[in-house]
């Protein structure tokens, strides 16, 4: 059976966000949003989603620095995507909109016993700098060699990877941590970033299908749910579940190796 943890799972037009304790009176908060392509719902989180995360998150925390951090996957500019999908508008005092690909990096060691490519890797120095970092995702299913792939909370922290880094063919993406698989990386992510989370959030209002591996191309499907928790794993665990997917073996290797 898996680790089990908090999750909450309720009605998208009934979305009532109530923080992890680690964001209770917190001073400075990181918000990893799933928006790194030019494009609405349900390629990336919903703005009402996302709203309502803010509007917990400072009831919970009136004095925080609350910063939004997100690193694109595209040839469109940072700014450009942020103003299209219109998250400058949600911002209010003591909130801050940051570029991931223009932070200063840190060097995060992999705690896994077994790293499947990475022992260490490149992200936001923030990430230790601040109480409190939540993920809020889009539940999607693309195709990559055949088979599908799930992203959901976990899958959101690519974008923290800086693409300078992290590029291959393509300086407009992370190709690096797409070898020798999406589904293997996400393991060293998890290892290497995942205890800095204290919770995530999935957008199932849409479930995002693509027929390729396109992440910004696709249909959506109604599910109309929002899942929510303290622990990545259970809530990507319960969005598939709610989402009518298979469980990634991802997850089920962490939720192993995490009770090993």
């Amino acid at each position: 059976m898996p680790v089990l943890a908090p999750v909450v799972t309720t009605l998208s037009d009934r979305f009532h966000y109530a923080p992890p304790a680690a964001a209770q009176q917190a001073r400075r908060i990181l918000v990893k949003p799933n928006l790194g392509y030019p494009v609405g719902p349900p390629a990336t989180v919903s703005l009402a989603v996302l709203k309502e995360v803010l509007r917990g998150l400072r009831e919970s925390s009136p004095s925080a620095e609350i910063l939004i951090v997100e690193g694109v996957c595209s040839n469109v500019a940072f700014d450009t995507i942020m103003a299209k999908v219109g998250v400058p508008q949600l911002l209010s005092a003591g909130m801050q909109l940051l570029n991931a690909d223009e932070l200063e990096l840190a060097e995060y060691s992999n705690r896994s016993p077994s790293p499947v490519r990475f022992t260490t890797m490149w992200a936001p120095k923030l990430l230790q700098e601040v109480d409190c970092c939540l993920s809020v995702s889009a539940l999607k299913r693309t195709q990559l060699k055949g088979a599908p792939l799930i992203s959901a909370s976990l899958k959101n922290l690519y974008g923290l990877f800086p693409r300078a880094k992290y590029k291959a063919r393509s300086a407009n993406s992370r190709g690096q941590l797409h070898r020798p698989s999406v589904p293997l990386v996400l393991q060293d992510v998890y290892s290497t970033l995942g205890h800095y989370f204290a919770g995530g959030v999935v957008d199932c209002t849409e479930k995002f299908v693509s027929r390729d591996w396109q992440p910004d191309r696709g249909n959506g499907i109604s599910i109309g749910q929002v899942i929510y928790g303290d622990d990545l794993l259970t809530v990507d665990r319960t969005a598939c579940l709610v989402g009518q997917e298979d469980i990634p073996d991802y997850i089920t290797a962490l939720e192993s190796q995490r009770r090993s």
